[in-house]
């Protein structure tokens, strides 16, 4: 059985003048990339056309893509950066991320309005404390907490060495442990609290 990062490098050779391949790259990756700009926009409308235009321009640039040992999908997330970022530009629009965008935890039993309420609250007040972060932060925290992609990856998408991916992800950390202990003191957040792959 071949490995899979040889299966996806076939697989992309063939896209290049198969548009059946490409289709089979499309369907792989397609909700990964959805997620990913539905998060940095938090419109379900704007994302479904944002990513169709990442996918058209992946099918424009695939002669132009070199295999450097990263996933493809590391290639496709970082045309989606550069659309959302253009986006942006365009339409003037704030980075934050939207409130409907964060997931809800869940318990495992039906909650009352109280706690209801309490979550809502909590909620509100950790996004506010995301949304103080800036745009390249609350992008690695995507890439790195929903996605979950490599700081190799990450780097491929922000333009970033790994290294350096990795030391602004732990100064990233340290200054969200420090804001959501003051929003949020009865978290008492432990150092190990925050945290995610590396």
């Amino acid at each position: 059985m071949a490995e899979p990062h040889l299966e996806e490098r076939a697989l992309v050779e063939r896209a290049r003048t198969e548009p059946e391949a490409f289709g089979l790259l499309y369907e792989r990756y397609v909700k990964r990339i959805y997620t990913y700009v539905y998060y940095r926009t938090g419109s379900r409308d704007d994302a479904e056309d944002l990513t169709a235009q990442v996918f058209q321009r992946a099918v424009q640039r695939l002669n132009t893509y070199t295999d450097r040992g990263l996933p493809f999908v590391a290639w496709l997330y970082r045309i989606a950066h550069n659309t959302v970022a253009n986006w942006y530009r365009d339409e003037g629009r704030r980075r934050a991320l939207p409130l409907e965008a964060v997931p809800a935890r869940v318990h495992g039993r039906a909650e009352g309005p109280e706690q209801l309420a309490e979550r809502s609250s909590e909620q509100a007040r950790v996004l506010a404390v995301l949304r103080r972060l800036t745009p390249e932060r609350q992008q690695l925290l995507i890439l790195k907490f929903t996605d979950q992609l490599s700081n190799a990856e990450i780097g491929q998408v922000l333009h970033r060495s790994e290294s350096a991916i990795k030391s602004l992800y732990h100064r990233t950390l340290e200054e969200l442990r420090a804001e959501l202990t003051e929003a949020l003191p009865e978290l008492s957040l432990q150092p190990d609290a925050i945290g995610g792959p590396s």
